[in-house]
């Protein structure tokens, strides 16, 4: 039996914009804070760094969240977009054991719509981060 592949060039198909903005950490690595392509965000999970010191903020599960979540928020904005847009989200704790902490305050800034979500417990994140949250969201 053949295979047949037939590859792909994302621009011919649609064209793939590269999100950067002041608003959330600069890259730690080899990748951009998210990229826009055929009307989806893609944005890389972000941990509780401070985007103007790019040094990580807070101590408990509950500040990184937040820092985190405010992180989220600042690409979001790059592209005029804001909570209620994330479909999907992937959730990377630390210690599962602070589910119902790092909960409380993630709902605070899914108020409106919820999107969907995985959540698992992770060996290490990036820095010793305790969180770490990618997102997908629908760009208008």
């Amino acid at each position: 039996m053949e295979n047949n592949v037939t590859k792909l060039d994302f621009q011919e198909v649609a064209p793939v914009y590269t999100v950067e903005t002041n608003e959330a950490p600069q890259a730690i690595g080899p990748y951009v804070q998210g990229k826009v392509v055929n009307g989806f965000l893609y944005a890389s999970g972000q941990i509780a760094l401070d985007p103007v010191t790019g040094e990580l903020v807070g101590e408990t599960i509950q500040e990184q969240t937040k820092q985190v979540l405010q992180n989220v928020g600042g690409i979001l904005r790059a592209v005029d977009l804001d909570y209620d847009q994330v479909i999907k989200t992937t959730c990377f704790l630390n210690d599962i054991g602070e589910f119902v902490e790092f909960n409380q305050v993630y709902e605070s800034f899914f108020t409106n719509e919820k999107p969907s979500r995985s959540c698992v417990e992770v060996a290490r994140l990036p820095k010793d981060a305790l969180v770490e949250v990618e997102i997908v969201a629908v760009v208008k």
